[in-house]
């Protein structure tokens, strides 16, 4: 049942990310649900499950977007692992701490990959940072919190682990 699940998670959210987010975008910037699903993955079902579903949401997103083929692909299993021990290590895991931590996680990965575009010169990265990246960070990070305090109320993340 899992495997089925993690599937359609993995199918669907290309369509969805593509589809629906512009719509909810706020001030033309647009979470990044495959991040997000794959720290929830990852927190909520452990490490290795975290690890095969970003990596996985990774490889599908990186396939239909223009960003660098392995910067999304290591960022969402990175993400989805490191999630997964945190959820074996830390025993009260809070909707703002995963928050900060998605923000983090988004903005270090925003960073490189606006170091890697060729042809800006500083004036034009710094701009990025501050019109693009660090944005969509805060909106990565509030998205993650968000889910998580709604996922958390209707299941217990224990339980779900060891299913």
């Amino acid at each position: 049942m899992k495997f089925l699940f993690y599937l359609a998670l993995v199918v669907l959210l290309v369509p969805l990310q593509t589809t629906l987010l512009p719509h909810l975008s706020v001030w033309n910037i647009k979470p990044d649900l495959g991040l997000v699903a794959a720290a929830l993955v990852g927190l909520f079902a452990g490490e290795l499950e975290g690890l095969l579903v970003g990596l996985a949401i990774g490889w599908i997103l990186s396939l239909f977007s223009a960003g660098e083929l392995w910067l999304s692909l290591l960022v969402n299993g990175g993400v989805g692992l490191l999630t997964g021990f945190l959820g074996r290590q830390v025993s009260q895991v809070t909707a703002i701490s995963l928050g900060a931590g998605i923000l983090l996680v988004s903005l270090a990965s925003g960073l490189l990959a606006a170091m890697t575009f060729k042809g800006f010169d500083t004036s034009q990265m710094w701009w990025m940072v501050e019109s693009i990246v660090f944005p969509q960070a805060c909106f990565d990070g509030v998205m993650g919190a968000a889910f998580y305090w709604i996922l958390s109320r209707r299941f217990d993340r224990t339980r779900l682990r060891t299913e």
